[in-house]
């Protein structure tokens, strides 16, 4: 048993929240995005924060110590879009090694600095693996349902060079996330295997899906309890949701997540669901008392935030979840998996 699981099975570990919205705050101008090095860079790059671990490193490094400060245990490296499919829209395919090295770089140092401060409390950093812009299961074009605008094996590679620049890094965990397609979450989960296999590494792995609506499905149609069953064939940390619901829409879910799995669960919901203007308005103490049903019944073993929420939000989830023993792993309430 790692540290991590160590832990994991004895207190609800916090994880971050939202670094687009805190990145939001700083008002990055284009110029700000290119910083010296990229100054004539050919395309618009305004957008692409994960070229920030480059260009602004600073603001990244001081996002993640506030998210630590407020009680956070894991923080999320700043790769959501580090792949080559997704860096395609920038022209900066070329710079995914060093994106994602230097992303896992700065998260682990801050991580050991804190950790360093009271070891008492052992900071983790997650490798964020995001979805890409492109889906191996449905079709762009109405008109054409067969065709699909990526594939697997692209996919797969994709996904090895962000993951293996990652673990170069010196993540502790990989999360695959904001999965809505649940075969581009298999060709990363295949890529992270095969890395495992070539390093002899046990490095673990988290996976969060989303559910995208009140249908209570993903993306490519699946339900919270299929979601489980298309993946547990790999050995997780833990399986959970984030993103499209607030706190209160997600419960359900996890709730079929906690009778079903054997893994740890992990939740990372919005701050409520969006206004009128896309923005988030739930406040840090709403935020808290919703989460605390999951607490009540049992259901979690990770909990954090996601769009919309600050170091304020995790703060106010972390002292509501201190009072609480984790969700015991390793026991479904469930034999039976009905597909």
């Amino acid at each position: 048993m790692s540290k991590l699981e160590e832990i994991l099975s004895k207190k609800i570990l916090i994880l971050d929240g939202a670094m687009g919205t805190m990145l939001q705050e700083y008002k990055f101008t284009e110029k700000d995005f290119r910083g010296d090095r990229f100054a004539d860079w050919p395309v618009p790059v305004q957008g692409n924060n994960d070229l920030l671990s480059i260009t602004q490193p600073q603001a990244i490094a001081d996002i993640h110590r506030k998210y630590f400060q407020a009680g956070a245990d894991i923080v999320e490296t700043n790769t959501f879009s580090g792949t080559t499919i997704a860096m395609a829209d920038y022209q900066m395919e070329e710079l995914v090694y060093e994106l994602n090295f230097e992303s896992a770089r700065i998260a682990k140092k801050v991580a050991t600095e804190l950790t360093a401060e009271n070891p008492e409390k052992p900071r983790f950093v997650a490798g964020a693996i995001g979805p890409t812009n492109k889906t191996a299961s449905m079709s762009p074009d109405v008109n054409d349902p067969g065709y699909r605008a990526i594939s697997f094996s692209d996919l797969h590679k994709a996904y090895k060079q962000q993951a293996g620049a990652l673990i170069d890094g010196g993540v502790d965990i990989l999360l695959v996330e904001t999965v809505f397609d649940t075969l581009n979450a298999k060709a990363a989960l295949f890529a992270i295997d095969e890395l495992k296999e070539e390093r002899n590494l046990d490095i673990p792995v988290m996976i969060s899906g989303t559910i995208t609506d009140a249908s209570g499905r993903t993306l490519s149609g699946q339900t919270a309890e299929a979601f489980l069953i298309s993946v547990s064939h790999i050995p997780l940390l833990s399986i959970g949701f984030n993103c499209a619901l607030g706190a209160k829409q997600l419960t359900p879910h996890l709730e079929v997540l906690s009778q079903k799995s054997d893994f740890g669960v992990s939740a990372y919901p919005n701050a409520g669901l969006p206004n009128a203007f896309g923005e988030y308005d739930q406040s840090p103490r709403e935020m808290a008392q919703q989460t605390r049903e999951y607490l009540e019944k049992g259901l979690v073993n990770i909990l954090g935030g996601c769009c919309g929420t600050t170091p304020e939000h995790i703060k106010a989830i972390a002292e509501v979840a201190k009072d609480y023993k984790p969700r015991k792993l390793g026991l479904k309430q469930s034999s039976k998996i009905s597909v």
